[in-house]
């Protein structure tokens, strides 16, 4: 009787334990993406919405554990916009299923200063794949945007701004989603007539280089690589930008990598398969991918090359390592 009673209690037990409710707003340990992505609504599509949202105050429910979202993503989702510092607080407005295939999520992020709606991708079996801002907003912003995605899973970004002479200046961007190549643009539109070109924004300009190697590095003005001092000796931190072909194809990267000898060293994040060599010369750096950067880059180019150490006199020695990829 009693070896009855005990297995009424373990089991009873066990489907307690299985049943226990799962919150956004906690960072459980035992939370997956699988079952991150089971708690979020489904939207319907067409979807569509605009920069209105950031006025929006959403439900409790929808608040997302800031510990909790970068165990699941990689941080840089989050820091590349709101700074290693920043704690936006995060909702999860909704998510997209495509059958038997990947799984769009549509995350708010707000501080005080700054807001941003993020798409991200996971691919069939709930594996981060990418992420991008498709609608952002500061204190000082004069653009207005909104964003859909319609039945055929292509995602559309419009933003819209008022000229000088009062004319609303318009541009529209559509993309498909790749597993090899991440968000793909197919179209532009746009009524401007002269095309001005953004400035890179450098989060870690500002940052200590004390170190021999810390700098900057670049072959011009839009294609450049950051080096400044990291956490201990050992480390350093790194923003690379590059825009080749014409601006057609960019890329842009930022993390921390360990020297692996007196002159290299290696990016390689547990949360990015994105995989990076570094090769200090007394004049330069040498860049060299070694996999796995699709989702911060286009298709055709690579994050390689050699950048030209800046104020700095000593001579350029590129070295000897080849920037040819392998093939």
């Amino acid at each position: 009787m009693n070896k009855y009673l005990w297995l009424i209690v373990l089991s009873a037990l066990f489907f307690s334990c299985k049943s226990k409710k799962v919150s956004l707003a906690e960072n459980d340990e035992q939370v997956e993406i699988p079952d991150f992505l089971e708690l979020i609504q489904p939207l319907k599509l067409p979807y569509l919405v605009t920069d209105t949202i950031f006025r929006h105050k959403e439900p409790e429910t929808s608040t997302i554990n800031n510990k909790l979202f970068t165990r699941l993503v990689p941080d840089t989702v989050v820091t590349r916009w709101f700074g290693k510092d920043g704690h936006p607080r995060l909702h999860a407005i909704g998510k997209v299923k495509v059958p038997k295939q990947e799984t769009y999520l549509f995350v708010k992020g707000t501080t005080k200063d700054r807001r941003v709606l993020y798409i991200l991708c996971f691919d069939k079996k709930d594996r981060f794949l990418a992420a991008r801002p498709i609608l952002y907003s500061d204190n000082e912003s004069n653009i207005h945007g909104q964003a859909g995605m319609d039945a055929k899973y292509t995602l559309t970004v419009s933003h819209q701004r008022k000229g000088a002479d009062g004319q609303i200046i318009f541009k529209r961007d559509a993309y498909i989603f790749s597993e090899e190549s991440g968000f793909i643009l197919i179209l532009t539109e746009s009524n401007e007539k002269t095309t001005k070109i953004p400035p890179v924004y450098n989060p870690i300009d500002t940052l200590p280089h004390k170190h021999k190697f810390s700098g900057d590095y670049a072959q011009d003005k839009r294609n450049f690589v950051t080096i400044r001092d990291g956490r201990d000796p050992s480390r350093f931190l790194f923003f690379i930008h590059f825009e080749k072909e014409d601006g057609t194809c960019n890329g842009e990267l930022k993390g921390e990598a360990k020297f692996s000898s007196p002159g290299g060293a290696h990016y390689k994040s547990y949360s990015d398969p994105c995989a990076i060599d570094f090769s200090f010369g007394s004049g330069g750096i040498m860049i060299k991918e070694q996999g796995g950067c699709g989702v911060h880059r286009d298709i055709k180019c690579f994050f390689e090359g050699y950048y030209e150490r800046r104020n700095a006199d000593k001579k350029k020695t590129v070295p000897v390592e080849s920037s040819r990829r392998k093939t």
